[in-house]
């Protein structure tokens, strides 16, 4: 029998394989980061080859670890970066242009000539999303714009678009599966999220073939094997979700009310709304949380465009830190920020606001200002946006959670978290195994060929979480946030043409 399932957690910046056992333990982890490419201001870009050569060798690397051989692993679960988009030549399988990243602007262009048609309504109507070139369909169109012929080879079926899901399991399977699920295909600015499919509507707007879409799956279910050649075995491949999606059933937030956010390259707040797909009115997004035996349940979802990738900045931009550990200890050097905000709008800003001309900006500076002063407003500057989320959230839904879920590397943070409890005044609660987006995926994988019976069979099994309780008083709490909001404001449409003059 086997004992393990294998989770591919693809990421922004790395590929990473975790094996867990039957209790939920995690039995062995392998990571390799690769390349980020920034071709022009706003552009960001992946070798979509690097990309699978990284998760293959993770996957190969983590089962190198156990003592027998793949025959020992269940099942794969994929979760993935969302939104970034490949195209590739549906015979050779080779991509035709760079995987283009979901941070990356370099679509803008497109995004402002479906507003100018006067499709805002019609998008949102039908994909719960906003027009922007955060999602995937903008990013299609550019790649048919930029390589020559590459139009007529979509719409002969020779070009295949897939997001990281898609491309691979078209790997893992040489070519013999072509399928997403709807966690990642309403991500798509393409996906009918009340139909449950492709809308032929948007297709056109966008001039995008239907021959070059995936067949769209449930998230939990066996939806092919694997190449012999690549483990030496065929596994199933049976479960599938966009990060986001995978870390909110990783979290266990299963019922309709349950929130989490995730602090990564970006910070993704997630509330399950069930069977219900409401519209936003305050900037947020409906997504599909995840399709189980053929039901469709959904969430809200406000998407901040950089969070770890600010303290990044702070070593490798900055460098006045040389391990994204030490931000803490530096933050925490001083009483106080002493009134500096950094707003890190970087590529603009997401939820609330969807300003793509935003940028980032540092204010409050005095001669007095440090390093440690910035150190600390960046740090803060990720809990202020969770805050402006959860804000827009609680308009939306009428729902203000007693306790916000949190995982994500940034989250080990003490300083942040509790800076986090402080300034939205509730409980946040972190767990005490932070691989919550890998465990999303195993857990459908593990479902999807019975290793586990239900979601119960894991959450027995969770260990007891670290409690952040709010400390700060609300005076404090309010005077902070309505500072911040005006931080936010001097960032808000730097670089077009009227902001910038």
């Amino acid at each position: 029998m086997a004992g393990f399932v294998l989770a591919l957690d693809q990421g922004t910046t790395s590929s990473r394989a975790l094996l867990f056992d039957e209790s939920g333990a995690i039995k062995g982890v392998e990571q390799f980061e690769f390349a980020q490419s920034f071709p022009k201001p706003g552009w960001v870009e992946h070798d979509p080859t690097e990309i699978w050569e990284s998760q293959l060798r993770a996957a190969r690397g983590v089962i190198a670890k156990l003592k027998s051989s793949a025959s020992e692993v269940a099942a794969i679960g994929i979760t993935n970066q969302r939104e970034t988009t490949v195209v590739w030549d549906r015979r050779t399988g080779e991509p035709i242009y760079p995987a283009i990243v979901w941070q990356s602007r370099q679509s803008s262009a497109i995004c402002e000539g479906l507003r100018e048609k006067g499709l805002e309504e019609e998008v949102r109507s039908k994909t719960g999303l906003l027009i922007d070139s955060y999602f995937s369909g903008t990013k299609i169109r550019f790649i048919l714009d930029v390589v020559p012929g590459a139009q007529a080879r979509a719409e002969a079926g020779e070009l295949c678009f897939g997001t990281i899901d898609t491309w691979l399991i078209y790997k893992l399977t040489k070519g013999r599966v072509f399928v997403t699920e709807p966690s990642n295909a309403s991500r798509t600015m393409l996906y009918n999220i009340h139909q449950g499919e492709w809308d032929d509507v948007l297709l056109e707007a966008l001039s995008i073939p239907r021959a070059m879409l995936p067949e769209v799956c449930d998230s939990s279910g066996v939806l092919g094997e694997t190449d012999p050649e690549w483990f030496g075995t065929a596994i199933p491949i049976a479960g599938v979700a966009g990060d986001q999606q995978s870390a909110l059933f990783g979290q266990g937030c299963t019922s309709k009310g349950l929130a989490k956010n995730t602090y990564g390259t970006g910070c993704f707040l997630l509330m399950n709304t069930g069977e219900e797909a409401p519209r936003s009115g305050a900037g947020l997004i409906t997504t599909v949380a995840w399709r189980l035996n053929g039901k469709l349940e959904y969430a809200l979802e406000g998407s901040i465009f950089v969070a770890g990738s600010a303290i990044q900045w702070l070593r490798d931009g900055l460098q006045i830190i040389g391990h994204a550990r030490e931000s803490a200890d530096l933050a925490q050097s001083v009483s106080d920020s002493e009134g500096v905000y950094v707003v890190p709008a970087f590529v603009g800003l997401g939820a609330p606001y969807w300003d793509e001309a935003a940028r980032g900006t540092i204010l409050g500076i005095t001669r007095g200002t440090t390093r440690a002063h910035i150190a600390r407003a960046t740090l803060e500057s990720i809990a202020f946006q969770t805050r402006d989320v959860m804000a827009a959230m609680a308009q939306d839904s009428g729902i203000s959670p007693a306790v916000l879920h949190v995982d994500g590397g940034a989250c080990e943070n003490d300083f942040l978290m509790q800076f986090q409890a402080d300034i939205l005044g509730i409980a946040v609660e972190r767990p005490a195994v932070l691989e919550v987006t890998a465990m999303g995926a195993a857990a459908l994988a593990g479902l999807g060929v019975g290793f586990w019976r239900d979601r119960s069979d894991l959450d027995a099994r969770v260990d007891s979480p670290t409690l952040f309780e709010p400390k700060m008083s609300e005076d404090e709490r309010e005077s902070r946030y309505r500072t911040w909001s005006r931080a936010v404001e001097r960032s808000r449409d730097w670089a077009s043409e009227e902001g910038s003059s």
